[in-house]
């Protein structure tokens, strides 16, 4: 067979060459080159066995088929067939088979000895899908394994390949050159508070009228090529075709063939290096990218709207040079490119993992150790991912799989949805339950999930028509009993955790059994109903409550029986509402289904009750006697002067402590009112390090003698202590007190005879030499009867007035 005349036949034979003596190769090879049609050929006449070629996806593996099969004058299902989910075309005489990588994944597992394929191709490499990435790491199991002799082949548009070499063993890098032509790059960002559509709108209007030819227009997903059409329904003599996996292969197949107009092909990644789109001469790119993110709406994978990489904006630019010179039109600013990232994050790193830690269960390596990885998981969403197996029943406690795992991961499902299909169809029924799971799977436009498959039974569209052939698909691979509808069962199998109970009468909140509260819009169409089974719910930033998107009525049986994991009866001994509240509990995970007083409750229960409830309201629920208070103080002064091994007295610290301070009297306590009537001060005394404690009052004295013979009391209620006292008892007195082993002054508050402060002090000799003058001239004037010598320091101190007469 003669092959096309492209940029990948001058590397065939070096290609050729290094598989059979590696059995692993590297092929670089910008898009355009062949190597997606021209490879597996030339391997089918050079090799025997079948050669095997692995797409990202559907819409490339059914499109390099048919290229193929073109090549050869014949039929796709001869020569060259093609599997992908829900099509297969191939027959005994084939020799090429193109599948999706999740496909070989499910094939690999079945048996992982692939008899009869004597190479694999990995296409589009570069693009780091979650499936190929996983079938990477598989398929190096199998041949330093089982199958040494099976070759593998690793294709990449951009040539960061040297990762993927070392992987393959240090595998030859073969790199193929592009016949490209020039591409005029041009950026046109949006008008202040233009969206993408109109800005991608208003640019594709500009490049029409600048350029001949076809166009090529990257738009991030099927909303925005919806919008985008519609904005461009005015074209006279051009062809607005959509290009995206949802669609019939029949409209596919129409967007990637020339017809007699001008066309604009709006489309999503899929036709950045997968596809070829004969025609374009020129690219508009949005700049925009759907990516793989968990979807919490759906509790599934999902996808995010993102920038794209600065290699994908090569690549796509790209497009506009594969015939002729071109044009490239950016819609965004210039400046912007610097702050585009190298390359697009690998989706291994941020996807959703239950589906991808499954197929590890499958493999025998649920944690994923012995396996070569181009980039590990993330940690978390792979520990997530684990977690919810063990949940469905997927895996068991040490991560094993289970038989009923096996059987999930084999309907090619996520695991959430395998497990609704598996035993919704055993409860209501084959197609019932399929109903459901196709549409779980696409997402629905309706609140009410009943009402939304009345729609789809009824519609003709695009999406009701996918979603009858899913559903079709879905029921065939299931087997079960007579078809008794019940879609919120379904749902629920799917999503125990968001079975939903209303919180109270007339109220739109409901809780979730995961915790989380929810509203349900008015207009749902689903009335008042108490519980719900909620398929879909967000929570945007700044709402107090998830908003419920899709849901099913339910009730309290429903819920019990698709969820009997989450039910559970349990004694909630806790602090509420000022005392301790004991109650025996039955739940639907943080659902209350029915609760009774609990007349004796758990002693150490009561006793964790009594602890939080000091913890929120304070140590103010004890009875503090002055004593106790002042203890208190005095042992937080020695604790903060001195350290260990005196205690420290803050809440935290004797909240922390409570075993060693307030029993017995803590574990005998039941109520409130117990805690009322533990004395604070003996408890306190517990604490008391001994032999230190000897020193207690020497240390902290409750009070000092002053010069006029009395013992005043010291005040450790602030950060120093003080000691107020009537300036004349101090007379005679030079050296300020100290205290905590002589490292703290006591801070003098002297007196007037009224008893207010005349002056503050922790130098006393100071004071006497430098203050009081002005104190005594200040105070004798007013309290003539009490003695004000000139010389404080050698007067004698008093209690008392002046005698008469002086």
């Amino acid at each position: 067979m003669k092959l096309p005349d492209l940029p990948i036949r001058a590397v065939l034979d070096e290609l050729g060459d290094a598989l059979e003596t590696h059995g692993t190769a590297v092929l670089v090879a910008p898009p355009g080159t062949g190597k997606t049609t021209l490879v597996p050929l030339y391997l089918a006449e050079r090799t025997s066995g079948r050669i095997v070629v692995a797409e990202p996806r559907r819409i490339a593996a059914r499109a390099a088929a048919a290229r193929m099969a073109s090549l050869l004058g014949e039929r796709v299902g001869e020569t060259v067939g093609y599997s992908v989910r829900g099509d297969r075309k191939v027959s005994p005489a084939t020799r090429i088979e193109v599948v999706t990588s999740g496909l070989l994944v499910r094939r690999v597992q079945g048996d992982p000895e692939l008899p009869g394929v004597s190479t694999v191709l990995l296409d589009e490499c570069h693009e780091r899908h979650l499936d190929a990435d996983l079938l990477l790491a598989l398929l190096l199991d199998v041949r330093a394994g089982l199958r040494d002799d099976l070759n593998l082949l690793a294709t990449s548009a951009t040539v960061a390949a040297g990762r993927l070499a070392t992987l393959l063993g240090s595998a030859p890098v073969i790199t193929a050159e592009a016949r490209t032509y020039p591409v005029e790059v041009s950026y046109h960002p949006p008008a202040r508070g233009e969206r993408l559509e109109g800005s991608v709108a208003r640019t594709v209007h500009k490049a029409l009228s600048e350029v001949e030819g076809d166009l090529l227009v990257f738009l991030p997903g099927v909303g925005e090529i919806t919008r985008v059409s519609g904005m461009l329904s005015g074209l006279h003599d051009v062809d607005v075709l959509p290009l995206h996996g949802r669609l019939p292969s029949a409209r596919q197949d129409a967007a990637l063939t020339p017809g007699p107009r001008r066309r604009v092909v709006l489309a999503t990644s899929v036709a950045e290096s997968s596809l070829t789109v004969p025609g374009v001469r020129a690219v508009v790119d949005s700049g925009m990218a759907r990516v793989p993110r968990v979807d919490h709406r759906r509790g599934l994978p999902g996808l995010a709207t993102v920038r794209v990489s600065a290699a994908v904006a090569e690549q796509r630019a790209g497009r506009a040079g594969r015939e002729a010179p071109g044009a490239a039109y950016r819609c965004w600013a210039k400046h912007e490119q610097a702050s585009l990232p190298a390359y697009p994050e690998p989706e291994i790193r941020t996807a959703e993992l239950a589906r991808f830690a499954l197929e590890l269960a499958c493999w025998s390596t649920p944690d994923g150790s012995g396996l070569s990885w181009w980039d590990p998981p993330g940690e978390g969403a792979f520990a997530a991912g684990r977690a919810l197996l063990r949940t469905l029943g997927a895996t068991d406690e040490t991560g094993e799989v289970t038989g009923r795992g096996r059987k999930m991961a084999a309907l090619g499902l996520h695991p959430r949805l395998a497990r609704a299909l598996l035993d919704g169809a055993a409860k209501v029924g084959p197609r019932s339950a399929a109903e459901v799971v196709a549409l779980l799977d696409s997402g629905g436009t309706l609140t009410d999930v009943e009402a939304e498959l009345r729609r789809l039974r009824g519609a003709s569209d695009d999406s009701s028509r996918r979603w009858k052939v899913d559903v079709r698909r879905l029921a065939g691979l299931v087997s079960g009993g007579k078809e008794a509808p019940d879609p919120a069962l379904v749902v629920a199998l799917a999503h125990p955790e968001r079975l939903a109970r209303r919180r109270a009468s007339g109220s739109p909140v409901y809780l979730m059994a995961g915790g989380t509260a929810a509203e349900l819009p008015s207009g749902s169409g689903l009335g008042d109903t108490e519980w719900l089974a909620v398929a879909e719910a967000t929570r945007d930033a700044g709402r107090v409550h998830g908003i419920i998107r899709l849901a099913a009525r339910a009730d309290e049986p429903l819920a019990v029986a698709a969820a009997p994991n989450l039910v559970s009866t349990v004694d909630e001994v806790t602090w509420a509402n000022g005392d301790v509240t004991a109650r025996s509990v039955r739940k639907l995970g943080a659902i209350v289904l029915a609760d009774r007083p609990l007349a004796k409750p758990d002693v150490s229960a009561v006793r964790l009750a009594l602890k939080e409830g000091l913890r929120q309201e304070g140590l103010g629920l004890l009875r503090w006697s002055q004593d106790g208070e002042r203890l208190r103080e005095r042992l937080a002064f020695l604790h903060r002067v001195l350290g260990d091994p005196w205690p420290a007295m803050d809440d935290t610290s004797l909240l922390s402590r409570m075993d060693d301070w307030l029993e017995p009297e803590w574990s005998k306590a039941r109520r409130r009112a117990d805690l009322a009537k533990i004395d604070a001060t003996s408890a306190l005394r517990r604490l008391l390090p001994w032999p230190a404690a000897t020193r207690f009052d020497e240390l902290a004295p409750d009070r000092l003698e002053v010069p006029s013979g009395s013992r005043v009391r010291v005040d450790y209620s602030a950060d120093e202590p003080v000691l107020a006292v009537k300036l004349q008892e101090t007379f005679g007195w030079l050296e300020t007190p100290r205290i905590g082993d002589g490292r703290v002054p006591v801070v003098l508050h002297l007196l007037s005879p009224a008893g207010r402060p005349a002056a503050v002090t922790a130098d006393l000799e100071s004071f006497w030499r430098n203050g009081y003058s002005a104190v005594r001239a200040d105070l004798r004037g007013r309290y003539p009867k009490h003695p004000w010598p000139e010389d404080p320091s050698g007067a004698t101190p008093t209690k008392r007035l002046k005698p008469r007469g002086t």
